[in-house]
């Protein structure tokens, strides 16, 4: 029988933390439908009533918290007199200006022969 040969673990590198990990979708959509719902004047309770929903859904989509379905989505815009269109967009610029900030740190880093990758 052949001898096992254990061979010598390599220390794992320390990754350090990101400082400002991307936002995900539900958190950034959010907080477009509270900032449009407060833009309103409008209550939770009244929104949610309009849009077909609990307060309690509605407070949770708000926060980040429930990934709300297109359905859903549609519903609560709809009641916020919002289009999809409009809403995905002012989202998606969000985005754009969260990852423009986030790249120049990556550009310097490519430039020294290190890349990343995100997911």
């Amino acid at each position: 029988m052949a001898d096992i040969v254990p061979f010598p673990r390599a220390p794992r590198p320390t990754r350090t933390p990101s400082p400002d990990p991307e936002p995900l979708w539900r958190q950034l959509l959010g907080e477009q439908l509270r900032r449009r719902r407060h833009d309103r004047g409008e209550t939770l309770t009244e929104t949610a009533e309009k849009a077909g929903v609990s307060p309690q859904y509605l407070s949770e989509v708000e926060r980040g918290l429930k990934e709300a379905s297109s359905e859903m989505i549609a519903a609560i815009a709809g009641a916020l007199d919002a289009g999809l269109l409009d809403l995905t967009s002012a989202v998606a610029d969000e985005l754009r200006s969260t990852a423009a900030s986030a790249a120049t740190p990556a550009a310097v880093s490519a430039s020294r022969g290190a890349f990343a990758l995100a997911a």
